[in-house]
């Protein structure tokens, strides 16, 4: 059991003695042990209870710093001088943090699903068997570093959103607990994030032509753009929101925590799919639709072909952004065309003005299904002159 003082430099090029493990003790802190194999290197405290050698396991190297292994370590000596199993005191990881965080305000939030979907993704596998009061902002920086390496700058802060709220929330219910996350560990800029991206005329018509031979998910691209809808609000739409042409969307699905009526233009009718379970749009007549990246992937790669060229950059998000343009050019009132994407109004109108605006509205979504009628068939406006007779 060879013993040294362990350091950064000596932990990140240790190696094992032979074919075996071998555990490196510390002389700074002991019972520490850096356990060291062919696959990983993992810490271990080392001590006596009930007259019998114990283990304790409490992470691997890097994801536990030597210093935080040292403090991990310190802190089972103080339970044993209590009296205590150290092994019986349960940390909270990060991973029973986000769970418990969802678990208790999941239902207030939208984007519950998907801030699971990122945690189980790209951020338990690397921190979220650490205790959360352990991580250090050179883990978060290293976690973002390989989610932006490998899945772009957008995705890492993504992720870091997310991990930022459940840090403040976990703070908040606390004594002891800093966040680790500052200012300026973000990987893009506000004005990078924002986007402005609208498609072009040719553009729908090559998602509109496309869509019309993509089963399932082009019924939903040609919905989401004929009623401005949230990508995730149109994927959950279930049968029983719609009653003959209102779709009302509840307010536990909206933005806005208020129900939401939009009367459906008949082009938005004819887009829905036939009804094959309690979801609008389903691939197996269960569940909502999901897993739209592989889904606009595939998508792409037939606009391709038809377009001869890659539509570049465009998201699911930006047909909600075009049809609101859309309603611009077709001549609808700013506030009408806001209220159909479901915006709040701002001010003193949005305070005392309780109309619903349903025939506004309306008016307003067969006027998108009317322009864009026009942008798939275009037509002739040109009006022949007669000949003139009169010599």
């Amino acid at each position: 059991m060879p013993r040294r003082m362990l350091t950064d430099r000596f932990c990140s090029n240790a190696r094992s003695e032979g074919s075996a493990q071998t555990d490196y003790f510390d002389e700074t802190v002991p019972g520490l042990a850096l356990r060291v194999s062919t696959k990983r290197k993992s810490w271990t405290y080392h001590f006596t209870w009930n007259n019998r050698r114990s283990r304790l396991t409490f992470g691997t190297y890097p994801a536990t710093s030597l210093a935080s292994a040292r403090t991990r370590a310190f802190e089972a000596k103080v339970q044993l001088e209590a009296g205590n199993d150290p092994r019986a005191i349960k940390k909270d990881t990060l991973k029973a943090v986000c769970e418990a965080f969802l678990a208790r305000e999941g239902g207030n939030l939208r984007t519950a699903q998907e801030r699971l979907a990122i945690f189980e993704r790209v951020v338990f596998p690397e921190l979220g068997g650490k205790p959360i009061d352990a991580i250090r902002r050179s883990d978060v920086v290293r976690l973002l570093d390989k989610i932006a390496d490998e899945r772009g700058p957008s995705s890492a802060d993504h992720a870091l959103a997310y991990l930022r709220r459940v840090f403040t929330w976990h703070a908040s219910r606390t004594d002891d607990f800093h966040s680790p996350i500052v200012r300026g560990m973000a990987r893009t800029k506000p004005k990078e994030r924002a986007r402005e991206r609208t498609l072009t005329d040719e553009e729908i018509r090559i998602v509109w032509k496309v869509a019309e031979t993509g089963g399932i998910f082009g019924h939903f691209l040609r919905f989401v753009l004929l009623t401005a809808g949230r990508r995730n609000e149109a994927a959950d739409m279930r049968w029983d929101e719609l009653n003959g042409s209102n779709w009302t969307l509840p307010g536990s699905r909206n933005k806005t925590k208020v129900d939401l009526v939009r009367p459906l233009s008949e082009a938005a009718l004819a887009a829905l799919p036939d009804q094959v379970g309690p979801f609008v749009f389903s691939t197996d007549g269960k569940n909502p639709i999901s897993g739209f990246s592989k889904f606009k992937r595939h998508f792409d790669k037939l606009a391709e072909r038809t377009a001869g060229g890659a539509m570049l950059n465009w998201t699911i998000h930006d047909l909600r952004r075009t049809a609101r343009s859309l309603m611009s050019r077709a001549g609808v009132p700013s506030d009408h065309a806001e209220r159909c994407l479901g915006h709040v109004i701002a001010g003193v109108r949005g305070t005392y003005d309780r109309h619903d605006f349903y025939e506004e509205k309306a008016q307003a979504f067969e006027a998108l299904a009317g322009t864009i009628d026009r942008i798939l068939n275009p037509r002739d406006n040109v009006v022949p002159m007669k000949a003139d007779t009169n010599g």
